[in-house]
């Protein structure tokens, strides 16, 4: 298929199209209007429903009510708007339903600003709302990714019945690169028996609820969802890790930064290697296996607390080093992370 030139939101936008998406309903907010207003023209010619809600409240509800009809539906937004969604994407989980949720990351607590940042990975990962649940969360790092994780983060959705996240960030969402938007499938909205629909007279009336209050063994079920989830949906990038005495840990915009950084290391002899998480949950402990040389992990985030580094922690078990190296403002720069392994060489020759 040809490639074209596409902003990372738009991509992602377009990717949502041939993927069989067929509901968006979403309200304004920067980064990541540019996925809204794309689909504004777009879903309508893809014979789709396109909503600009109220509020983003809103948008997340009526996402609820056009999955449960059955049908592929998205929604977006970034930063306070994301945290608006938080109930929302907690009462699809309860509904056992699919739907997939984009958060276009930019920086800092209360409104923050809208320059880039990757402050919200507590929120994507640690459930985020009310209760007692996770969501899948995919982090692309480019905007060929923004497009190829569209569809498998509908394929996810409703393999297990569960609301996927995909955490982009500004840099992604607004940078311009050649891409190849997936193959285009429809999506058939009466495929599953437990979506709502028309009924005739004596049938059944579908419904959706609580699984709590419909499942038995809700308890059982939901263990084994999270399970399967963690056991089977690992995905990640390992670069030069099996000799790797100091091993950087990255995703989105971050992690191509870390690439070329490691590059420049092993130019200089240094044995330096990646993990990039392509989930950020389930977390890719998996990896690690991998940097079995490792003698430090560096966590490379655009946050200031380092809100990564717990999962590294828990995936070496505590047995190797684990540290920090990040900002609010400034996406990490190569030279920053040559001169910090090179502070740690210096100490390990002492």
């Amino acid at each position: 298929m040809e490639k074209v030139l596409l902003k990372g939101n738009e991509a992602l936008a377009e990717a949502a199209v041939a993927a069989g998406c067929r509901f968006y309903s979403g309200y304004p907010i920067t980064p990541q209007t540019e996925i809204l207003e794309y689909l504004s023209w777009r879903m309508e010619e893809a014979g789709g429903v396109f909503i600009q809600a109220e509020s983003e409240l809103s948008g997340i509800n009526m996402v609820l009510g056009a999955a449960a009809a059955g049908a592929r539906a998205l929604t977006s937004s970034s930063g306070p708007g994301f945290s608006l969604k938080q109930e929302g994407i907690s009462y699809l989980v309860a509904a056992d339903l699919p739907a997939v949720i984009v958060d276009v990351m930019r920086i800092g607590t209360g409104l923050g600003d809208i320059s880039q940042g990757q402050g919200d990975y507590w929120q994507l990962t640690r459930g985020g709302g009310h209760g007692d649940y996770r969501t899948i969360v995919l982090a692309p790092a480019s905007v060929q990714e923004n497009a190829d994780l569209m569809a498998e983060a509908f394929d996810l959705a409703e393999k297990y019945r569960h609301p996927v996240l995909i955490a982009s960030d500004a840099a992604i969402g607004q940078m311009i690169e050649a891409v190849e938007i997936p193959k285009w499938q429809e999506h058939n909205i009466d495929k599953f028996e437990w979506t709502v629909k028309g009924c005739k007279k004596g049938e059944e009336h579908k419904k959706i609820q609580n699984v709590y209050y419909t499942c038995p063994d809700y308890e059982a079920y939901l263990l084994n969802k999270y399970r399967e989830i963690e056991e089977k949906e690992q995905r990640y990038e390992a670069i030069q890790v099996e000799d790797a005495e100091i091993v950087l840990v990255a995703y989105g915009i971050s992690s191509r930064v870390c690439m070329e950084t490691v590059e420049l290391a092993r130019e200089r002899g240094w044995k330096a290697g990646l993990i990039r998480p392509v989930t950020l949950w389930p977390f890719p402990s998996e990896a690690f296996q991998k940097a079995s040389k490792a003698k430090r992990f560096l966590s490379v985030e655009m946050n200031i607390l380092g809100q990564m580094a717990d999962d590294i922690r828990l995936a070496v078990g505590g047995k190797i080093p684990v540290e920090h190296y990040g900002s609010i403002f400034e996406i990490p720069e190569p030279e920053g992370l040559l001169e910090k392994i090179k502070d740690w060489l210096n100490k390990e020759g002492d």
